[in-house]
């Protein structure tokens, strides 16, 4: 496995479980009353602020256990982390444009807030998830 397909790895997996958590934490505080009266603003940024620093630590951590392993990256890991990047992006878009007509619309901070951080974790899964798969099989010919 090359060292960026472990770094497409770790953030997959953080992202997910980080994401899964700031869920639980904010549906655990609800206790019957509507979401959009939950504080969640503190929680938000602390959970990207754990998945920022989860993601640090677990690169340091793979460099630990293996520290010869070559860090080198070639045409084709350039290749597969843009294209991750390029699949990934359009959740990033989707994320601004309803944030933009939920804004136009009026709708509570929570669900605009929460609408972007869902659309960025989204972003992280599925390029993620093609860096993976491209990984394991081959890059597609155009």
């Amino acid at each position: 496995m090359t060292h960026e397909e472990k770094r497409a790895w770790i953030r997959l997996v953080v992202a997910v479980v980080v994401y899964a958590a700031y869920v639980v934490i904010i549906l655990s505080r609800a206790n019957g009353r509507p979401l959009p009266e939950v504080p969640y603003a503190t929680t938000l940024l602390w959970t990207v602020g754990a998945a920022i620093v989860a993601s640090i630590v677990a690169e340091i951590g793979i460099a630990i256990v293996n520290p010869r392993a070559s860090r080198a990256t070639d045409e084709r890991d350039r290749e597969i982390g843009r294209l991750g990047e390029y699949t990934g992006q359009s959740f990033v878009v989707i994320g601004a444009v309803a944030a933009m007509v939920m804004a136009m619309a009026e709708w509570d901070r929570f669900w605009i807030a929460n609408v972007v951080y869902l659309c960025f974790v989204l972003s992280a899964v599925v390029g993620g998830i093609t860096k993976v798969i491209v990984y394991r099989r081959s890059l597609p010919q155009w």
